[in-house]
């Protein structure tokens, strides 16, 4: 057999498995040790990486920057950082219409500022914004849609654990990626925004408005944001001034949560050791997609795939930009199969010489991949910021939710257009570094 039969067989194999419901860093490691020892007709050595890989892997200092920025934000959830958040954002632009929108939006960009997870965005505020947004009458498909959308913002402003994948399967450098997601993230908390005012336009009647608060009131609830901010300054700033690394940011905001929700005595024993047991529990899951994909980079490193894939895609004479749409295009159609991570670790090892070989900026393709990762997040028929909410908000059905986020859809889809036509969002602050 050829390797490049071996090569297609085994991605038919991995889709085949991942359908029958394998998980998919199983899948992947499976195909790929399976491949290898076929290719080499040694199943001895591909077993010796199947004892080795996983060592190597969970013992690469590179790697602790994942449970660290994990559990930063299990210790910010824990100590009410995303309920102070809505409510200094509705307390400015909730008597708006559609203001509470407007506020969920704010505060799910502020959040995913110390979280770094979309999950665990959407998941703080279905609790949060949904019961307050039903409180004042809006649309069950509103709420949950401005939910879903504001949640995604989790992976794309930093620290962002996708982002941080990203970085070490490029083999880039993560403080930098760190900072090219700041105005690619705020690009989308402003489209956003304008998107709720865009339907509170063309439907006046839709949406409600909310209760306007005092200046007094709005103050009061600003003085309670201060951690946010404090967290936020310290961990990107130090980023940004090279005082530490990305690893290092990821450890000295997760002491920084830590102590700040042990000041604000919101911490106790058993809430110490349920933040413990989330991160562990979300690293492992991680860690072993990200062993699966590893086991199946040797496989597609010795059948030459990414090299074979270049080759044709270079051959069609669809020019560098052409390329490139047919790979966003590949990235929305996994969105809907897959979920985030996993597409990180599947595709990257196979686009990534692509990108490099058509001239476009490493850094600058990590955001555009986690912002077409980002959207996957939301479309359907997967969608994974959707079921999460499902899952808290029990009153709602998909379908429903999946109408509410249709616009927030196009919206995304605009921006993608709008960062690849101008790059320079996303390359202008590393750049200064």
């Amino acid at each position: 057999m050829s390797s490049h039969f071996i090569a297609v067989s085994g991605f038919v194999c991995l889709f085949v498995l991942m359908l029958l419901r394998v998980p998919v860093g199983i899948a992947m490691g499976v195909v790929g040790i399976v491949g290898f020892g076929l290719i080499n007709d040694d199943f001895g050595s591909a077993m010796s990486l199947l004892a080795q890989s996983p060592i190597r892997t969970v013992a690469d200092v590179q790697f602790a920057v994942i449970p660290l920025f994990l559990l930063m934000g299990a210790f910010a959830s824990t100590s009410g950082m995303s309920r102070e958040l809505f409510r200094v954002s509705n307390a400015f632009v909730g008597h708006m219409k559609g203001g509470l929108g407007i506020a969920t939006i704010g505060a799910c960009g502020g959040f995913a500022a110390i979280c770094g997870s979309s999950v665990a965005t959407a998941a703080a505020f279905s609790s949060v914004a949904y019961p307050e947004m039903q409180r004042y009458g809006y649309p069950k498909s509103f709420s949950t849609g401005v939910i879903a959308a504001g949640g995604s913002l989790g992976i794309m402003i930093p620290p962002s654990t996708v982002l941080a994948v990203y970085g070490l399967i490029a083999d880039q450098d993560i403080g930098k990626l760190f900072i090219a997601g700041i105005l690619p993230g705020l690009l989308a908390v402003v489209m956003y925004v304008l998107t709720i005012n865009v339907i509170a336009l063309v439907r006046p009647n839709f949406l409600p408005t909310g209760t306007r608060h005092s200046w007094t009131e709005r103050w009061a609830a600003l003085r309670d944001v201060w951690a946010v901010a404090v967290l936020f300054v310290f961990i990107i700033g130090g980023l940004y001034g090279g005082l530490f690394t990305a690893t290092e940011a990821g450890g000295m905001g997760a002491a920084g949560a830590f102590i700040i929700a042990v000041l604000r005595r919101r911490l106790n024993r058993v809430q110490f050791m349920s933040c413990l047991v989330e991160s562990l529990r979300t690293t492992a899951a991680i860690f072993t997609i990200l062993i699966g994909a590893i086991l199946f980079g040797y496989f597609l490193a010795i059948t030459q795939t990414p090299q074979a894939l270049t080759e044709w895609l270079m051959g069609l004479g669809l020019g560098k930009y052409g390329v490139l749409a047919m790979i966003m295009l590949m990235y929305l159609l996994l969105g809907s199969v897959m979920d985030a991570m996993a597409m990180i670790l599947l595709t990257v090892p196979i686009v990534f010489p692509i990108i490099m070989q058509l001239g476009f900026d490493p850094i600058w393709f990590g955001i555009i991949v986690v912002m077409a990762v980002e959207l996957g997040m939301i479309h359907p028929p997967v969608g994974m910021n959707v079921f999460v909410i499902k899952s808290v908000v029990r009153d709602v059905n998909l379908s429903t939710i999946f109408k509410g986020v249709a616009p927030f859809v196009v919206t995304d889809i605009l921006r993608l257009v709008i960062l690849i036509a101008f790059p320079v969002i996303a390359t202008f602050l590393p750049s200064r570094m």
